[in-house]
């Protein structure tokens, strides 16, 4: 049961996305009461079940506006920056919300006193990387750490549950086309459950992670782009044609998608656009380094054993099935 006995308050910036409120129920489940900091609370009630009565608050904040920020963390003892984007769109841009978002976030806890940050960046962030995406992670991870040298930071590899936009997407495009451009198909990603990388941040609050320390978080199992097409089609129980795109070809086909979602003025379907950004990622593994492993900076160093891709995807795949639930029911 939920005890708010404590009264400890935490600010969640993305709070009601989709790792958001995995964080959310988790941090709830402990006692806290959470204020999540969206852009739009109308659309952040889906977070008030997940809390007792009046345990789970949403509120107005725009990262591009310090002084909103700032609002947000009153009377907080904690403070989690989620705030993150796949691809720009308009004012939405990598530099605006990964990079100076986060450096607003820090220097509004810095200035409110709070010294419990965490800050959620991903795998690959480098400030030398040809990636706007991975510079951008990277320019907001050296913002926490020079306004909070002990904020805690977590790099998770690609996140999938069932809300995901990496497993749902490549079932979705399998549905319609018959052929599935296979990009970056040699390289190695280890894909991690939503609810482990929450449970990880929930125990960074709470004091269980070491101060200061980057976090790699990554499933029990490195897979290729090309095992994981292979996977989604197999439990999505479809027979397409992987066409093995090489880079200079991707790099086109993601300049006409990006072209096209212009054109229509942000209309095309999200699944159907892939960024020139992207595929520069899509050039290097995504995978927890050696270093974490050796000094404990992972799930396991948590103590959360990491849950098999195995055990959660069919769980949400199986609507893509030709018969969705019912592909195993019978006449009677």
């Amino acid at each position: 049961m939920t005890d708010m006995r404590d009264g400890r308050l935490v600010t969640i910036f993305g709070g009601s996305g989709f790792i958001g409120r995995h964080v959310t129920r988790a941090l709830a489940r402990r006692g806290w009461r959470v204020r999540a900091a969206v852009r739009r609370p109308d659309l952040a009630f889906h977070l008030q079940p997940l809390g007792g009565v009046g345990q789970v608050t949403a509120v107005q904040a725009n990262l591009r506006y310090p002084a909103s920020v700032a609002a947000a963390m009153t009377g907080s003892d904690a403070v989690i920056n989620l705030a993150a984007i796949l691809r720009p769109s308009g004012r939405q841009t990598f530099e605006a919300v990964q990079a100076f978002g986060a450096r607003a976030v820090a220097d509004a806890a810095k200035a409110a006193g709070i010294a419990n940050v965490v800050h959620v960046s991903a795998i690959g962030a480098d400030a030398d990387s040809a990636s706007a995406y991975a510079r951008s992670k990277a320019e907001g991870e050296a913002a926490m750490r020079a306004a909070n040298p002990d904020v805690v930071i977590i790099r998770p590899s690609i996140v999938f549950g069932p809300q995901d936009r990496f497993f749902n997407r490549f079932a979705a495009l399998a549905r319609f086309l018959p052929v599935l451009p296979l990009i970056g198909a040699d390289t190695k990603l280890q894909p991690v459950f939503v609810g482990d990388v929450a449970e990880a941040i929930a125990r960074a609050v709470d004091g269980q992670a070491k101060a200061g320390a980057t976090y790699e978080l990554g499933g029990p199992e490195a897979m290729t782009m090309r095992q994981i097409f292979d996977y989604v089609l197999e439990v999505a129980e479809r027979k397409r044609i992987l066409w093995t795109v090489p880079e200079g070809g991707a790099r086109l086909i993601a300049g006409i998608t990006e072209f096209a979602d212009k054109l229509s003025l942000g209309l095309m379907p999200d699944d159907l656009v892939t960024t020139r950004d992207q595929v520069t990622l899509l050039q290097q593994d995504n995978v927890v380094s050696d270093a974490a492993k050796a000094e404990g900076r992972t799930l396991e160093g948590l103590g959360i054993k990491p849950s098999l891709v195995e055990a959660i995807v069919p769980t949400y795949l199986y609507r893509y099935r030709k018969t969705g639930q019912f592909d195993r029911a019978k006449a009677v």
